[in-house]
């Protein structure tokens, strides 16, 4: 106990070893899902899943065990929405390989870096308007939820003749078809298991997660799992654990480093470099709120972080509170992470779990990262998760997400216009960084018009002309 409570202060902070290793573990049962999905949504860009499940663990286990130098209970694992934005709007939207994708995750874990030493990542924060800090964390949130439906195969499309136009050698497997806006959406017809038992999953995580049943997202996965093998929906006759674990690794070796060999190949061409800028600058951006809204929205009412230190955030120098060593940890993950072949890595609002369980200090932090260095060798069986176990969490996480909508005063319509733009285009034009963009372009404009120029402030506004100028570019290439 001496040991462990000079190490982290234990007494300080009114906790001990057990309620600390308790929190640990209760904040893994509860984040663990990311190793399955991650999974499931980098995987699609030719990632080997292997890879990227080691990836997810090992990045989660070095980033959260990061937080230990802050002392504080929070764990990271790579980011929801990130992930996302990763897979749908860099490779399959842009075009770029996932290669490319790791490398601007490298540049922009670099950029964070440089942001947060030189106190400028804390300026940055300060000048984004805090209605569009609540309406971006919530416009991911449904951007989640919309790919949860799709992914959980709840979807239909139709198009009319005439209207869409396909690229490819007319093989469906390999054929993509573009089509204009007459594509309407519409629900499934309920004729398979499959699409059966993803309305059941979505309805179990749904019932476990409002009784706050500790982990139920992951123990409505594994159920809904277990239940499809007998059903013939998942095959375990080729299961080799020995063999399986042996290939991620020899994936992951494929994939080490890939982020910075490609990085010369992002600026091979010219036409695409500002491109490049404009998408590493989306990463960094919902990265740096995806931390700051976990840290300020935990922190404060629970005590982890004092209201000096929040309050005084732009203020503050060096990096002497636990606040600043947080940033700067949280920062230096994702570079790492990216190394390994995984999406931005960052802070995880569900160590709220833990904190709630009593986790105050750097040993809630550290008994996280272990269990993610022993879910390792359970990666193998992570591949027999069927998609339609997986989507449900997309869709509760997106849930979660949209709880910053209520601090919008949507009376307010200079505020309600940017912040309705910034939450909603993200999901209807599958695009993280446009709707963010957009957000940032209605803000603007709104209080131009209104002649309330002195509150953009300078730093948004360059900010916002560099978004216009990416439309501009992007409608000249």
């Amino acid at each position: 106990m001496s040991a462990l409570n000079k190490v982290f202060h234990l007494s300080e902070f009114n906790t001990n070893p057990r309620t600390e290793i308790i929190a640990g573990l209760t904040t893994f049962v509860t984040m663990a899902y990311i190793i399955i999905v991650n999974q499931a949504i980098l995987s699609q860009t030719g990632i080997p899943a292997g890879a990227v499940i080691l990836a997810t663990c090992i990045a989660a286990a070095v980033g959260t065990g990061m937080m230990v130098i802050a002392n504080v209970p929070y764990a990271q694992a790579p980011g929801m929405g990130l992930n996302a934005f990763f897979t749908f709007t860099v490779v399959f939207g842009m075009g770029f390989s996932w290669q490319e994708a790791l490398a601007m995750v490298f540049i922009c874990g670099i950029i964070n870096f440089a942001v947060t030493v030189t106190s400028l990542r804390k300026h940055i924060i300060a000048s984004i308007p805090k209605v569009l800090q609540y309406a971006v964390g919530a416009g991911i949130g449904i951007f989640i939820a919309y790919i949860g439906l799709k992914d959980a195969g709840l979807l239909s499309f139709t198009i009319d003749p005439g209207n869409y136009l396909m690229l490819g050698t007319g093989d469906p497997a390999t054929t993509t078809i573009v089509s204009n806006a007459s594509a309407v959406p519409a629900i499934v017809t309920f004729d398979a298991l499959p699409l059966i038992m993803a309305v059941l999953s979505i309805a179990l995580m749904v019932v476990l997660v409002a009784n706050k049943v500790p982990g139920g997202i992951l123990i409505s996965i594994i159920v809904s799992t277990l239940v499809a093998i007998p059903l013939g929906l998942v095959d375990v006759s080729t299961l080799g654990f020995t063999a399986g674990l042996a290939d991620s690794f020899t994936q992951l070796g494929s994939v080490f480093g890939a982020s910075v060999t490609a990085i010369p190949s992002l600026f091979a061409d010219p036409a695409k470099i500002l491109i490049v800028l404009a998408t590493v600058f989306a990463f960094s951006l919902t990265d740096i709120f995806d931390t700051i809204g976990t840290f300020i929205g935990t922190g404060r009412s629970t005590g982890v972080f004092s209201e000096e230190e929040i309050d005084n955030i732009a203020a503050s120098r060096g990096f002497k509170t636990r606040l600043d060593k947080a940033l700067l940890a949280d920062s230096l993950a994702t570079s790492i992470g990216s190394l390994f072949g995984t999406s931005n890595t960052t802070t995880y609002v569900e160590s709220a779990a833990g904190i709630g369980a009593g986790g105050r200090t750097g040993l809630t932090a550290l008994t996280t990262a272990v269990c993610f260095l022993i879910s390792i060798i359970f990666a193998p069986f992570v591949l027999l998760v069927p998609g339609w176990a997986t989507a449900p969490a997309l869709i509760v996480v997106g849930v979660l997400m949209v709880a910053p909508l209520k601090n919008i005063e949507w009376e307010k319509l200079e505020d309600a216009i940017p912040a309705f733009f910034a939450a909603t285009m993200m999901a209807f034009f599958y695009s993280i960084s446009t709707g963010i963009a957009i957000g940032f372009i209605f803000y603007c404009l709104v209080k131009i018009f209104k002649g309330k120029v002195k509150e953009i402030h300078p730093i948004l506004a360059v900010v916002t002309l560099l978004f216009l100028l990416n439309f501009v570019v992007l409608a000249l290439i």
